[in-house]
């Protein structure tokens, strides 16, 4: 990835946006404590954190999402109380959620001017905002159908039509709170670039994200919050991406990916032939080994998620599956379920977990036959388990009364591991394992993978993220419309050859 943002010697001294003492709790518990920093006119600010680190929680108290507990927000020197996100963007001061929030029924045009309909007389011009949806999106690097309903959209796209629509709003300041977590290495690499014409325009930038190469590229100053306080704010070009991870976490983290070798003799556990998936796949076939960690790359709209989804009985498929030798056919996800097959969705929030239930609820909700006596749930036995869960897969929380939907996204996806390992499967499909997911917990996550795959377990792991399939799998094989394109394995295993694989087009290096 190139960068498309040097430091900029026109910043302006003067903050923009400054915040002194700034602390916010939620009853007894303070998320954040005595923040102080500031950001400066034509800068990108870039804020750093494990996920609980309070990063989100700040950025909703700037936008005017949240109000402060105590403490000072200043905006050109002078201090206000925002009075909610309206007003912070009637002052120029926008967010762009890590949550997809759109209405899923109406169409990127529709999502895109929200309340802001461009009028033709009496009724809306229809066709004015298709023309200006479809270049918001563009300006991101995406062909995007402006009369596309957003709920058939991936993830990725509804994200970039939310950023789109973020951008429309006249700014002084644009909060982008993991912008990147949905989106290819090109989707990325256009987003940076209009990330660096905001920047250059005047505007400033403060951005969160996970991916620390991504911070070094973009960022002029980094600041770096753990535990809910502030625990540095350096010069981007001072640091490197190991040196913001150990700021993070506290800790060095310089091995994110542990050893693992599959055995050589692995026996076939998983047989997929010519198996296709309507309108997204096209006779896939590929074979999967015991104790193998098997990855799936492609840009978004490969068709990786609806070939999986296909395979365990989540679409509609035709084609043959053999487990252990033995031809099979998953007409629904139960009845994988039942073969020992678990697929953990990419969408934790809206497919993996009930986020206004429970952690209990949330835990055993796939087996829930093991914890029913009579026509009631053993709750001191699901509590048991949530006992254990929690220790073993290290999921941080204050209470065990709290709401999935109230855990971070790290602690999210832990509690959907825990979830679907209860089943004691022996092949186990995660897909986006670590998407905005801080440096710390994906170390944890990738130690879990290779765990699985000791432990003779078979695992596939779906991913956008380049580095994360070459540090832990076995073999890669690359997706392109649809299709299985190619496979990647031992030395052939780096990003120019799974890049020129996704997309069809030679890059320099690989020329």
């Amino acid at each position: 990835m190139s960068n498309p943002a040097t430091p900029a010697p026109t910043a302006s001294d003067a903050p923009l946006l400054e915040t002194v003492g700034l602390s916010k709790s939620f009853g007894p518990v303070e998320v954040l404590k005595d923040i102080g920093f500031d950001v400066r006119a034509g800068e990108v600010h870039a804020i750093i954190g494990e996920n609980g680190a309070g990063k989100s929680t700040l950025m909703k108290l700037l936008a005017g999402h949240l109000q402060p507990s105590r403490g000072e927000l200043r905006i050109d020197g002078e201090t206000v109380a925002l009075t909610g996100p309206v007003d912070a963007e009637q002052r120029g001061i926008v967010l762009v959620h890590q949550e997809i929030l759109l209405a899923p029924d109406l169409t990127v045009a529709q999502n895109v001017y929200l309340g802001r309909e461009i009028g033709n007389g009496l009724t809306v011009d229809d066709r004015a905002m298709n023309e200006g949806a479809r270049k918001a999106v563009r300006d991101l690097g995406a062909d995007i159908d402006p009369k596309a309903v957003v709920g058939r959209l991936s993830i990725a796209r509804r994200q970039l039509v939310q950023i789109a629509r973020v951008l429309l709003v006249p700014h002084r300041v644009v909060i982008f709170d993991e912008p990147t977590a949905s989106l290819t290495p090109i989707e990325t690499e256009a987003l940076l670039k209009v990330i660096a014409d905001i920047r250059a325009k005047g505007a400033a930038v403060l951005y969160i994200s996970h991916r620390l190469q991504e911070v070094k590229e973009i960022a002029d100053r980094v600041t770096v919050l753990r535990d809910g306080k502030l625990v540095a704010t350096r010069q981007a070009a001072d640091l490197q991406p190991l040196d913001m991870a150990k700021l993070m976490v506290g800790r060095d983290v310089a091995k994110l990916y542990p050893d693992h070798q599959a055995p050589a003799d692995r026996e076939t556990i998983l047989e997929v032939e010519d198996f296709s998936v309507p309108f997204y796949a096209r006779n896939a076939s590929f074979k999967l080994g015991k104790g193998e960690i098997l990855g799936f790359a492609g840009l978004v709209g490969a068709g990786r998620t609806e070939l999986m989804e296909g395979i365990v009985g989540l679409r509609p498929g035709r084609g043959t599956i053999r487990l252990n030798g033995e031809p099979v056919r998953f007409p629904n996800v139960d009845a994988s379920l039942k073969a020992g097959i678990v697929y953990l969705s990419e969408d934790r929030k809206g497919k993996g977990l009930l986020l206004a239930k429970d952690l209990g609820t949330n835990l055993t909700l796939a087996a829930l036959g093991r914890f029913v006596r009579g026509l009631q749930i053993d709750r001191d036995r699901e509590a048991a388990a949530l006992d254990k869960a929690i220790g073993e897969f290290d999921i941080r929380t204050g209470r065990k009364d709290l709401l999935a939907g109230q855990l971070s996204g790290g602690n999210q996806q832990k509690l959907l591991l825990a979830k679907m390992m209860m089943l004691d499967p022996g092949i186990v499909i995660i897909d986006e394992p670590t998407r905005g997911i801080d440096i710390g917990t994906k170390e944890q996550i990738y130690k879990f993978i290779v765990k699985l795959a000791g432990e003779g377990r078979s695992v596939i792991v779906v991913s956008s993220e380049m580095p994360e399939l070459i540090g832990i799998c076995d073999r890669i094989l690359v997706m392109r419309s649809g299709s299985i394109v190619g496979e990647v394995t031992g030395d052939e295993m780096s990003e120019d050859k799974i890049v020129v694989l996704a997309t069809g087009v030679k890059t320099q290096e690989a020329a």
